[in-house]
């Protein structure tokens, strides 16, 4: 099994979405920062190493899986579009000052909250290698020029280097026709996925911090 969908997007840009439909379509399983901290240690364990800059096999990381969205993997779309090079790339956006709302009361906050989560310890680890890997080498901070800063650049630079027939720019609320066109598969009856909400974020560490 190879990568056949790349997911270029930063973390909440309808990712969660993206990953159903994606598995609704077939492409499954989807890799998603839900899968790193589901699959200790051997998830967890290859990010660390991605951080630390050691030498990645991302056939290895991937194995099993059709499809990637999301974080960590939105991190590294440049090597993975490298490494699968007929994968298709599907790259989530949307506008900026809505994104900067979504992820600084979500992703942002479990920056600076993780360690004092009641979480398993594994997941205080990865929020570690989150950190090195996110935080310091893709967001270059917390404060909302920086990640502003880097969204932006991240978006430019999807359209820069893959070539137009390879990437569709999307997001949840455009549907089905344009993703299924794209990966030249049926329209499925029914409406599309809609999750990963605020609430549903923070479920998955015990709750909103206050």
């Amino acid at each position: 099994m190879t990568l056949k969908v790349i997911g270029s997007g930063f973390g909440r840009t309808g990712t969660m979405s993206t990953k159903m439909a994606l598995e609704q379509l077939g492409f499954g399983p989807c890799h998603h920062m839900v899968e790193v901290m589901e699959n200790p240690p051997v998830q967890p364990a290859f990010w660390a190493g991605v951080a630390d800059g050691k030498p990645v096999d991302w056939a290895e990381v991937f194995d099993g899986y059709t499809s990637q969205v999301d974080f960590p993997g939105a991190a590294v779309w440049q090597d993975l579009s490298r490494a699968f090079p007929d994968a298709k790339v599907i790259h989530t956006e949307r506008p900026e000052e809505a994104w900067w709302a979504s992820f600084s009361t979500t992703i942002g906050k479990f920056f600076t909250t993780f360690e004092d989560l009641p979480v398993p310890p594994h997941i205080i680890d990865i929020g570690r290698t989150m950190d090195r890997l996110l935080l310091q080498g893709v967001l270059g901070g917390l404060d909302r020029d920086s990640a502003v800063a880097a969204y932006r650049r991240n978006n430019e630079m999807v359209r820069a280097t893959i070539p137009a027939e390879r990437l569709l720019v999307f997001t949840p609320s455009d549907g089905w026709d344009p993703l299924c066109a794209f990966l030249n598969v049926p329209v499925p009856t029914g409406d599309f996925p809609r999750s990963n909400a605020r609430d549903e974020f923070w479920a998955l560490f015990g709750g909103e911090p206050a």
